[in-house]
């Protein structure tokens, strides 16, 4: 039996914002099951800020997208058929075959997910790279300490809002800063942040000088850009900064200038710490176990974005860029 599958395409390279007409949504026939191969019909999809550096071409820690073919990301889907192998039918399995309805694999690059522990979304986001992210970036690049004040910019997104919970969870007082009235509140009500800002409608200096009153010991940037600058102005001394994202000049069609106040990291011993999550593979055990733990006791918060339909897997994208996600942006298929 013959089965189609969707997929989505880089037709163009974009300069500036992405848009719809940089993407073809394109029908194919998959090949008959060889044997140890199997056939996975995804369920949920998962669309992330770096993706975009991906439709680059340029050298980078992950090679760029290919034109006129399909685009990989984060998907949890179900085993619909298997021609032996250590999958069956039935299995969930999370990989990195997402942009598509359905893909043939001889079970290399898959692993095996349990929707009892967990919604399958979760997999994508508080349980798969976003939670992954949050966790590394702010204990091992951030290392912070009981009463310390961390800052997070984009706090409201897949990775800024664990981060901001584990934070807490580490006993130190949390500042956010998001792009809505509804995103600081739910900072606020939700997650349990002790201060949070709408950077939209307030200044980020002004923004921190309120919110983070005795400086900042830990910044985790989402935002890079102009929220750098203002946030090495309140760092304190020997302050930790990890730089996880800086999605405020992803669509930069010029280089930006960087923050003016560079200067600063040396009278205030700095630490500012890039880091990329793949490296840290060997903290994937600590980071379940732990991640598990504070989800059953329920010391974590998670919210997802969830679009519908494989043709909706740009705009979900799309929205990324205009803050039209709280939580983890995924498309359900």
């Amino acid at each position: 039996m013959s089965y189609s599958s969707r997929e989505v395409h880089l037709l163009s390279r974009p300069v500036g914002e992405p848009t719809p007409v940089n993407f073809e949504l394109v029908t194919i026939t998959l090949p008959a099951l060889q044997p140890g191969q199997v056939l996975v019909r995804n369920r949920y999809l998962s669309v992330d800020p770096y993706m975009r550096g991906r439709m680059v071409d340029r050298k980078s820690y992950v090679p760029p997208f290919r034109l006129g073919e399909v685009m990989t990301g984060g998907a949890v889907g179900e085993v619909v058929e298997s021609n032996g192998g250590p999958f069956q039918a039935g299995d969930w399995v999370q990989s990195m075959h997402g942009w598509r309805e359905a893909f043939v694999s001889d079970g290399r690059g898959l692993s095996k997910v349990d929707p009892a522990l967990a919604p399958l979304p979760a997999y994508l986001g508080v349980m798969g790279m976003p939670g992954l992210t949050a966790y590394v970036g702010l204990l091992d690049m951030g290392k912070p300490q009981a009463g310390e004040t961390v800052y997070v910019s984009g706090a409201a997104g897949a990775v800024g809002s664990i981060v901001c919970q584990i934070a807490k969870l580490k006993g130190c007082y949390v500042a956010g800063s998001a792009g809505s009235d509804a995103k600081t509140a739910w900072l606020m009500q939700t997650a349990g942040v002790d201060a949070a800002f709408n950077y939209r409608t307030t200044p980020v200096p002004a923004g921190l000088a309120r919110s983070c009153p005795n400086g900042i010991d830990v910044f985790f940037d989402n935002v890079g850009g102009g929220t750098l600058e203002a946030a090495l102005g309140r760092m304190n001394d020997f302050g930790r900064i990890a730089a996880c994202g800086s999605i405020s000049l992803y669509n930069a069609t010029r280089p930006e200038p960087g923050p003016r106040n560079l200067g600063l990291i040396v009278p205030k011993r700095l630490t500012l710490q890039g880091f990329i999550v793949s490296d840290h593979d060997d903290r994937m055990h600590d980071f379940y176990r732990d991640m598990s733990r504070w989800i059953a006791a329920g010391r974590i918060k998670w919210e997802e974005t969830v679009y519908s339909g494989i043709d909706n897997a740009v705009p979900a994208f799309l929205g990324l860029f205009s803050g039209k996600n709280l939580g983890k942006m995924v498309v359900e298929i």
